[in-house]
């Protein structure tokens, strides 16, 4: 089965391609009779040239009730969630591998690379950032579900049911929000047992459905399953020989786990902070927090000067920032963070992330919606110091330009309900991106009218 290829007719022009595809999508979505009976289903598939892969697709969709209209990427993963089974899965460990295969190729072609897991859930997209916005507006984004049950025929969700990798052009599609993408999508699998684990998977215009992409995406997938069988052979050999393997070993092994239980600081939406770590959750103080985010933008430490100028906003404020870093660091001990506070510069022991800093990460790579869901108010609110004023206006007119300039509509108008209720520029440009007959263009005419009132 993994060494057919389910690739598209190579010697077709792709424009009438697609215009066949789109009469047959209407005609099986539109027509009942037309596969009432097997018979009925060879003579539709052959009169519309449809692949029977595609076909046999189609029809496990209609089977499932799986909606053609239907908005792909609802049921969207927690953040939380999200990012668990980052940390988890297998796949993280050999991403370098694909990026350095995929990656380049994907900026010089305009497409995006995808990793799901074995579920069809979409934990990692990277590439043409342009596309990566235009897909995430149509419901291709991180923790979204694209498997054949969520959305019906895609390549991801159907090379992971069929065990095989799989081309779909256009209105291959089942859902009709996809039809102007196409994609190629091939199955990873664990080395051991030979199961599923996930998809890779590249999507874009026409060129990411071409003949030349599916080798090279099925040559990633061989070089992230041999990646995968050396790190299983790797971890075979430290457990047997684990009191004499190398120091680097152990270094690198160590310094990789510090990095996942980095401790967490929560700022957004927040007063006083939340400081997470070991699974617990613990408050910080106005000014422990305030010093603790200057810090965690400054890894290479800050003279007493420059932090007390970014916490007090005063260039003589050492002798006020001298006691209080006493008192935090004895905190942090008693915490049992992993953290300490170290002086001349002051900096921190470890690296410490600051939720902040994630959602401006995740908006760098135009993920829109996971940016949105995190996002919770602005960074310590009732904090006047100037590390965490420029934070919080950073995070604020970032995520603001980006609404505006790249979110779909439902997110616009979930960030206008929610975050920018008297933001008329906000409101205008949702109004003039709504279709005609939409009714919620009742509800943003009006808040147009209030906020003008106002």
């Amino acid at each position: 089965m993994r060494n057919s290829r389910q690739a598209l007719h190579r010697g077709e022009s792709v424009r009438a391609r697609r215009l066949l595809l789109e009469r047959a999508h209407e005609r099986f979505i539109g027509d009942d009779s037309l596969i009432a009976d097997e018979e009925s289903r060879r003579f539709f598939a052959t009169q519309s040239e449809l692949r029977p892969v595609v076909l046999d697709s189609w029809l496990r969709a209609r089977h499932r009730a799986v909606d053609p209209n239907r908005a792909p990427g609802e049921g969207m993963l927690e953040l939380a969630e999200l990012e668990e089974l980052q940390r988890l899965h297998p796949i993280a460990r050999v991403l370098p591998v694909i990026n350095r295969l995929l990656l380049d190729e994907a900026t010089q072609s305009g497409f995006v690379v995808a990793i799901g897991d074995a579920a069809g859930r979409i934990l990692w997209i990277d590439g043409d950032r342009r596309l990566r916005s235009e897909a995430e507006n149509m419901g291709f984004a991180v923790g979204s579900d694209w498997s054949e049950d969520a959305v019906g025929t895609s390549a991801p969700g159907a090379a992971l049911l069929l065990d095989d990798s799989i081309q779909v052009l256009g209105a291959e599609h089942y859902n009709r929000a996809v039809h102007q993408w196409s994609c190629t999508a091939v199955p990873v699998h664990e080395p051991e047992t030979g199961s599923v684990i996930g998809v890779i998977d590249v999507t874009g215009n026409d060129v990411a459905a071409s003949p030349h992409i599916l080798p090279l995406v099925e040559a990633t997938r061989a070089a992230v399953e041999a990646e995968l069988k050396l790190n299983a052979m790797r971890a075979a050999l430290e457990r047997e020989h684990g009191s004499s393997r190398p120091k680097a070993i152990a270094r690198a092994a160590s310094q990789r786990v510090a990095r996942r239980a980095a401790p967490r600081l929560m700022l957004l939406g927040r007063d006083p902070a939340l400081l997470e770590h070991s699974g617990q959750f613990v408050q910080v103080s106005g000014r422990h927090a305030e010093i603790l985010a200057a810090l965690a933008q400054a890894p290479n430490g800050l003279s007493a000067a420059v932090l007390a100028e970014q916490v007090y906003g005063e260039d003589s404020a050492d002798r006020r920032l001298r006691p209080e870093v006493v008192r935090l660091r004895k905190w942090l001990a008693q915490q049992g963070s992993g953290l300490e506070l170290l002086s001349r510069p002051y900096r921190l022991s470890g690296p410490l992330r600051l939720d902040a800093t994630e959602t401006l990460e995740a908006l760098e790579r135009g993920a829109h919606r996971l940016a949105l869901a995190a996002y919770e108010g602005p960074v310590l609110p009732g904090s006047d110091a100037p590390a965490v004023e420029q934070l919080r206006n950073e995070v604020d007119a970032t995520l603001r330009e980006s609404m505006l300039q790249a979110a779909s509509v439902e997110l616009l108008f979930e960030y206008a309900q929610n975050w920018a209720v008297n933001d008329a520029q906000v409101w205008e440009a949702l109004l003039h991106g709504l279709p005609p007959l939409s009714p919620k263009r009742t509800r943003v005419v009006a808040r147009l009218e209030a906020i003008a009132a106002e």
